[in-house]
């Protein structure tokens, strides 16, 4: 049953979903550019696309044009065949990261969500070290608060203890070493290494950035002791850092990219780029999927990249980008309590240290701001993320700001009361 109270609409009896998921109270209805609707017709500013997905916001209309009129002509055929949207799909990512990688990037496995392209990623490495070194060398090496997903190779790249703990035993061979630290990863790769697996932002972990340091060790290690670097582009990829690939900001030179979340512009689709050394390697039935890179989600993701690879837009988010860092440095002034603004580009988040108010304040933070109509999200234990469409205008985000603003000021009143 749904209640509406004149501000919001509000789901008051249990959903059909199941209880791991801590949803907000609101039922969206719609949404246009950078705005969500709820069925009262509130509106809210919307600084999170959900979960760094929506990229080109909300309503799109060229966007349902396109999905609407591959619709008719063909959803679905599996990957026993192919169709035209996804070999040009294919072919359009292989060429946009041709330059990106250690070597040129040769096939891509498409699938259907973040998790399993980066279970595509686990498995090719560990087929390529297994069929290039021999059984045994299959370890990958991972960092401290990284997060790839909750699927169980994914997750067992994932160190968090509250997400792994209910589900061991996990894959084994996954080891942690601390975030830019490249004394600690010499010595963690060893002989039996497969693959390093990095984020060049840490989407869940603080939105710490990885260093051009890191990457220039993690690129000479992998050369000289033939490891594969998986690059987990998937918060990271398609315009959000102000770039198209987030690797390229610190030098990193993957061997395996994985995108997702704005390929498709709010479909589910995963791309896992793989080089020549893996592809060749490969006999029909080692991976594959049934529904990963259909026509409907391959022809959506051909517009977003249309869309992202238009000459002014990468450099409408670093504009973008510029003000948000502005903005977030205003806020860090005028509010002692936020210690850091970790982050780059559009994924932006602001460090909160309230002392003894730590626990009653930050997990209030959110909600707050959803009354004050804004969303926004968490990552790692103390850090507020933004992650806004790319299509936000100046004036949205100085709105979306204000709010965060006016949200910072009950604090400090509540803390002086």
């Amino acid at each position: 049953m749904r209640e509406t109270d004149g501000s919001a609409s509000t789901l008051t009896s249990k959903t059909p979903f199941p209880n791991n998921y801590a949803r907000e109270v609101i039922e969206f209805s719609r949404g246009r550019g950078v705005w969500l609707q709820d069925r009262s017709g509130r509106k809210y500013l919307d600084l999170g696309a959900g979960i760094a997905v929506n990229a080109l916001g909300y309503g799109n209309r060229e966007l349902a044009r396109v999905v609407a009129r591959q619709m008719r002509k063909l959803v679905h055929v599996s990957n026993l065949h192919t169709t035209t949207p996804s070999l040009e799909l294919g072919a359009r990512l292989l060429d946009l990261a041709s330059s990106v990688g250690r070597e040129p990037f040769a096939a891509v496995h498409f699938g259907n969500s973040g998790a399993e392209a980066n279970e595509s990623a686990i498995k090719y490495a560990r087929l390529w070290s297994y069929m290039e070194k021999g059984p045994g060398h299959h370890r990958i090496i991972c960092f401290e608060n990284a997060f790839h997903g909750r699927t169980m190779g994914a997750l067992s790249a994932t160190p968090k203890e509250a997400y792994r703990r209910k589900f061991e035993p996990l894959v084994p061979g996954f080891d942690f070493v601390p975030w830019n630290d490249p004394v600690a990863l010499e010595e963690a790769v060893g002989e039996d290494v497969a693959a390093i697996m990095v984020e060049p932002v840490q989407g869940e972990g603080g939105l710490k950035v990885l260093s051009p340091e890191m990457a220039e060790t993690l690129n000479r290690i992998c050369r000289e002791r033939r490891v594969l670097i998986i690059c987990d582009e998937v918060q990271t990829g398609l315009g959000r850092l102000g770039t198209l690939f987030g690797s390229t900001l610190s030098g990193l030179k993957p061997d395996i990219i994985t995108l997702s979340k704005p390929l498709a512009g709010g479909l589910p689709l995963s791309a896992t780029l793989i080089p020549a050394a893996i592809n060749d390697r490969l006999e029909v039935g080692d991976h594959g999927t049934t529904f990963g890179g259909g026509p409907v989600t391959s022809a959506a993701a051909l517009y977003v990249l249309d869309r992202i690879t238009a000459p002014s837009f990468l450099e409408h988010v670093r504009e973008r980008a510029a003000e948000l860092d502005a903005g977030l440095r205003r806020l860090r002034e005028r509010y002692e309590w936020i210690t850091g603004l970790p982050g780059t580009g559009m994924l932006r988040g602001m460090e909160i240290d309230l002392g003894p108010d730590q626990e009653t304040i930050l997990p209030g933070i959110v909600p707050a701001a959803r009354d004050q109509g804004l969303l926004i999200l968490r990552s790692g234990s103390n850090v507020i993320r933004l992650a806004p469409p790319l299509v936000i205008s100046p004036r949205e985000l100085t709105q979306g700001l204000g709010i965060l603003d006016t949200v910072y000021q009950t604090i400090n009143a509540r803390r002086q009361s």
